[in-house]
């Protein structure tokens, strides 16, 4: 089972998840005018969706305000009344419990990004590169620390994960060591500030970091395929939000995410 801030590590993890969500992860969701466009965007999205809502506004578009967090948690809260003209979700089974819901605008919905997720180390402790391969002793390299992850029971970078890991046949052997995180940008914290000697973050997290340096890539096809979907929601009722889904999809956004390291997809 993970461990969620227990033990004689509750003090520091409670710190690093305190950072997360006041601090320069920029996960809390912040105020908005009436008039904003309001995107409910998953967390390791935050340096992209940035720099393509900064080339909105220098484009001439209207104002545009994102809330980044687990794709988990911002379904859960678009599902209990919360307010968003955007959804940009991390994995397909997030955007498909929000159209249960009948929250998506019909004709919408596309597959929007793709990623891929790494075992990362901190980079001051000039960590050896790992080959991720079936039966690989992920144990060993812990010792006696543990392995940060965003919550595998529940937000898209822990469940890929925790399904590459138990396809290769090393999850059983770690699972009692993982340090849960409530967002992928957490566990890349634990990483970044020595917490944890090892977490499984997004491939474009990593990137982003210079405190943390990959050690080793996931095989593509240890897990599912990462698809980012992007939808309009039923809520929303202002034209700038189709306005901003068209830009996004367009060849002027590409750049800010392929920057990142985020795949495109047709």
């Amino acid at each position: 089972m993970a461990v969620r801030f227990g033990g004689r590590f509750s003090a520091r993890f409670a710190v690093v998840a305190l950072a997360v969500l006041v601090g320069g992860a920029g996960l809390a969701p912040r105020p908005a005018m009436a008039k904003d466009v309001i995107v409910f965007a998953a967390a390791s999205l935050k340096n992209a969706l940035d720099d393509a809502i900064a080339a909105y506004a220098k484009a001439g578009g209207g104002k545009v305000v994102a809330s980044y967090a687990a794709s988990s948690a911002l379904a859960k809260q678009l599902e209990n009344g919360a307010g968003a003209d955007l959804f940009i979700s991390a994995d397909l089974d997030w955007m498909n419990d929000v159209a249960k819901h009948k929250l998506i605008a019909a004709g919408t919905r596309k597959n929007f990004l793709g990623n891929a997720i790494v075992l990362i180390g901190q980079t001051s402790a000039h960590p050896a590169p790992v080959a991720i391969k079936p039966g690989f002793d992920l144990k060993g390299l812990l010792k006696d620390g543990r392995l940060a992850m965003a919550d595998p029971s529940a937000v898209p970078a822990g469940k890929y994960g925790k399904e590459a890991l138990q396809k290769l046949g090393v999850w059983d052997s770690v699972k009692d060591k993982v340090a849960s995180a409530e967002n992928v940008r957490g566990a890349l914290l634990f990483v970044d500030r020595g917490e944890t000697p090892y977490g499984i973050v997004y491939a474009t997290d990593a990137a982003a970091d210079k405190n943390v340096t990959i050690v080793g890539a996931f095989p593509a096809d240890s897990h599912k395929p990462i698809i980012y979907p992007i939808a309009l929601t039923t809520a929303s009722r202002d034209a700038e939000a189709q306005k901003f889904l068209t830009f996004l999809e367009s060849p002027a956004a590409k750049p800010a995410f392929v920057k990142q390291g985020f795949t495109v997809l047709p």
